[in-house]
């Protein structure tokens, strides 16, 4: 009799186990690599969703950045993560290199507009983007919104760099031992990212900017990323210069479930103070509005419910598909 008592207590226990375990909701965020400042802010957002909403465990994943979450989206690999606006424009709509294969993600949020800076070393001897021609230059971390749109930028413009591919590690040591010229890496707000101010702290560096015939090139050919005046300071020594730039996102998968979906926005939207402690450019920053005005890509719906909530019209484009 005891025996079968104790058998019966440990099914029991097994089944209110089994009944915790899918009561929690596990959830993978895509984010970036380890050394960029992007990846702080994931951390970040990654913490506020295990203290903030109830029944759900989330943990982030080192990934390629933009193009490998929007392909890890497709294949169920992530539930949300960084996808960059122009990018993630360029996948809902299955232009570019997602033609014939496009990608359904929903916007979150956005959380920063990122310059794109071409840095390279002073070393180098190129002061204009036009003496890239030939140059060895790491167009941004293999997977990335930045390589993507640095290619396309370039074809545009009618520059032909020699491309080396790499991680931003490895394209960070190779910039300091003088094996490539320099890199194309998104800013934090008007400063320069962190791996930026790591080379520059014994290497001298140069920012390259786009003249006025190629800023208005960029505007006519390529409405997806907009042009932008960086002013000086983005790191001590750096005049001021203009460049490209695109928002940076927060997508979800569109089977991501409405009710997780808005209680994440929300415990995002209302608990700002870690994020800009990971991430400076956040301090101070409207996310709400910065979304509703440089999102690309339809709001997931439990997004929308929230910043419905909030009182704030969702541009047509914006509005939540079936």
């Amino acid at each position: 009799m005891k025996t079968l008592l104790t058998a019966a207590a440990a099914s029991l226990a097994m089944l209110a186990f089994s009944s915790v375990s899918h009561a929690e909701q596990r959830l993978l965020i895509g984010s970036t690599s380890s050394s960029s400042s992007h990846y702080s802010y994931f951390v970040a957002v990654n913490q506020i969703i295990n203290d903030q909403v109830e029944g759900v465990s989330s943990s982030v994943a080192e990934t390629g950045a933009t193009v490998d979450n929007l392909r890890r989206l497709s294949r169920d690999q992530v539930d949300l993560g960084l996808v960059t606006t122009n990018s993630g424009y360029q996948a809902y709509q299955g232009l570019g290199e997602f033609e014939g294969r496009a990608v359904d993600s929903r916007l979150l949020w956005v959380y920063t507009v990122a310059p794109q800076n071409v840095v390279l070393r002073e070393d180098a001897g190129v002061s204009k983007l036009a003496g890239l021609d030939g140059v060895r230059l790491n167009p941004g971390i293999t997977g990335s919104a930045t390589e993507a749109t640095t290619e396309a930028v370039m074809q545009a413009l009618g520059i032909e760099p020699d491309y080396v591919r790499g991680s931003t590690s490895d394209v960070v040591s190779a910039i300091k031992d003088g094996r490539i010229a320099g890199y194309v890496k998104s800013g934090v707000g008007d400063r320069l990212d962190g791996s930026t101010m790591d080379i520059a702290t014994f290497t001298p560096i140069t920012v390259l900017g786009l003249n006025d015939a190629q800023a208005a090139t960029l505007r006519e050919r390529m409405p997806d990323v907009a042009v932008v005046d960086v002013p000086a300071g983005a790191a001590e020594g750096v005049p001021a210069y203009t460049t490209w730039a695109f928002g940076v996102a927060v997508n979800a998968t569109p089977k991501l479930d409405e009710e997780t979906a808005y209680q994440i926005v929300k415990a995002v939207m209302e608990n700002p103070g870690p994020q800009a402690n990971a991430f400076s450019a956040i301090k101070g920053a409207d996310m709400a509005q910065m979304t509703l005005k440089v999102g690309s890509v339809p709001l997931h719906a439990g997004a929308a419910r929230y910043y419905r909530e909030q009182g704030l019209e969702i541009p047509d484009a914006l509005k939540p598909v079936e």
